[in-house]
């Protein structure tokens, strides 16, 4: 059955800038990777692919990225500015543009470093009418799109992991609506996708954060539409 259409996929998102998936897309995808870093980066690197590095400078890929980066949503103005912005802030940004087939037409890998977390990568792809998807973080595959509350772990691998987690959002009454693991070897470094029903408590991060060797915790909320 043909999933039923919205008013959003009919007239689309209210954005700035020309165009839904080099625009908007873009905002989104930047506004997301700079939730699951964390953190105000001191350097960010962007490297667009395909149609978003052709096209992507003429329909304000570029200052999308950086201003979802900042903390912008679609429908700030100041993604205009975002290029001052950053500087203000001091932050280092730099664009790099390739083609490589094996990615998706709208796709930019995202190279986040500070003191504190020295790289992150992470990797997005605008799918179009602004919808958006993070595909990896540091090499995990990962399918986060915003459209729920979703809990990002990366932590060691071990037996009863999944289960501790998963465990503790039950005791929350916390519905699990799609949840995707990755693991780079066994009992190396792993990690997990959870997309909730609802939100996610500061009492669920808080108790996460006492289970041992869990490196990475974020709480990636859902998009503004």
């Amino acid at each position: 059955m043909e999933k039923a259409k919205t008013l959003f996929d009919v007239i689309g998102p209210v954005i700035i800038g020309p165009s839904s998936s080099h625009t908007a897309g873009a905002v989104r995808i930047g506004y997301l990777a700079g939730k699951i870093f964390g953190e105000k980066p001191d350097k960010v690197t962007f490297k667009l692919y395909n149609s978003f590095a052709k096209t992507g400078k003429g329909h304000g890929t570029d200052k999308g990225l950086l201003g979802g980066v900042l903390g912008y949503d679609v429908d700030n103005e100041r993604i205009k500015k975002a290029y001052s912005d950053a500087e203000k802030l001091n932050i280092e940004y730099k664009f790099e543009y390739a083609e490589d087939y094996n990615k998706h037409p709208n796709a930019v890998d995202i190279i986040l470093e500070n003191k504190n977390i020295k790289r992150m990568e992470i990797s997005g792809i605008s799918v179009g009418a602004g919808e958006v998807a993070i595909t990896k973080i540091n090499g995990y595959k990962f399918n986060i799109n915003g459209d729920y509350d979703t809990l990002v772990l990366i932590y060691k691998d071990k037996p009863g992991m999944i289960y501790r987690v998963t465990a503790l959002l039950q005791g929350q009454n916390i519905n699990i609506a799609t949840m995707h693991c990755d693991r780079n070897a066994k009992g190396q470094e792993a990690s997990m996708g959870i997309c909730v029903d609802g939100q996610i408590s500061d009492y669920i991060i808080n108790e996460l954060k006492k289970i041992d060797e869990v490196y990475l915790i974020r709480n990636v909320e859902v998009l503004k539409k």
